[in-house]
């Protein structure tokens, strides 16, 4: 190893040295393999992206180091650009954003255009069916056909503490989640077709609301987008021993639902003893706490 630096430096390393390094990138002893790991991780990013060739290479183990410093490399800047994200950004944050930089710190090669993409054909689809109601009961029976119908999007009852419930990107690819982030999916659709619908927190359960000069309605997307009155809210608050306050019905600002989604998601891995993800999120609830 004599003549290789592991201290941080910027941009690609040169041929020669980028040969050294992978001569020594499979080496069978782990202490050298640290080294390396090191030294090619502070090249920064360019010096990681040349290591994207290697992922294909003959040799095994070359292959598996190759892919995990890329993997390690991704992970640790989408944390950081999630953690930007909570310090910089207000009460009123873009919560589509948000949800998709929270899934990528657990999966980094996630595209966040690929998925607003998908939100952007959602509502194209339910655009003419939508504009043509006249009312809201029949605007939201249609968001309903649609989301919970024809796309299959339900609440995963069976095993409702799994992680993967709470990330926007497996939401979307097993179409089965959280109240809180089938929520999300609801909110993203209903903001491209300008509905008046909003995030409500109650205590224990997450809804949306629509609410217009003419109707109030509370959406339970959990349950297939089933529709609630608030009566009905405030009977579920007392029934489930909470009580009622008005403000457990107010819309919840996008941070505070950033916020929510994160504790969920540090309380499951406290729960499955998890602690470096559970240290993970805990970064993210004291920024957006502040």
């Amino acid at each position: 190893m004599k003549g290789i630096r592991t201290e941080p430096q910027a941009g690609i390393p040169g041929e020669g040295k980028r040969a050294a390094l992978i001569s020594l990138l499979a080496d069978e002893d782990p202490g050298v393999y640290q080294t390396i790991r090191k030294t090619i991780l502070g090249y920064g990013a360019e010096g990681v992206s040349w290591l994207q060739a290697f992922t294909a290479h003959p040799d095994p183990v070359l292959r598996r180091r190759a892919l995990e410093i890329i993997q390690f490399w991704s992970s640790q800047q989408a944390d950081n650009e999630m953690l930007a994200f909570c310090v910089t950004h207000g009460e009123d944050l873009d919560i589509e954003e948000g949800a998709l930089l929270l899934a990528r710190t657990r999966y980094s090669d996630i595209s966040l255009e690929a998925h607003r993409a998908l939100f952007d054909q959602y509502a194209a689809d339910l655009a003419d069916a939508v504009y043509a109601a006249h009312d809201a009961e029949t605007t939201l029976a249609r968001m309903n056909e649609y989301l919970f119908g024809r796309q299959g999007f339900r609440g995963n009852e069976n095993h409702y503490y799994d992680p993967e419930n709470s990330y926007i990107n497996r939401v979307v690819a097993r179409k089965l989640g959280n109240p809180i982030a089938l929520c999300l999916v609801f909110l993203v659709v209903a903001r491209r077709l300008s509905l008046p619908m909003v995030g409500v927190g109650l205590p224990g359960h997450f809804l949306c609301r629509y609410q217009s000069p003419k109707a109030e309605f509370f959406i339970d997307a959990f349950s297939q987008g089933k529709v609630w009155t608030k009566a009905e809210c405030i009977r579920y608050l007392t029934e489930s021993g909470h009580g009622y306050l008005e403000s457990y019905l107010a819309p919840i600002t996008p941070r505070r639902m950033l916020l929510r989604m994160c504790a969920n998601l540090h309380q499951i891995y406290i729960d499955l003893e998890a602690a470096a993800d559970a240290a993970l999120l805990q970064r993210y609830i004291i920024a957006l706490s502040r």
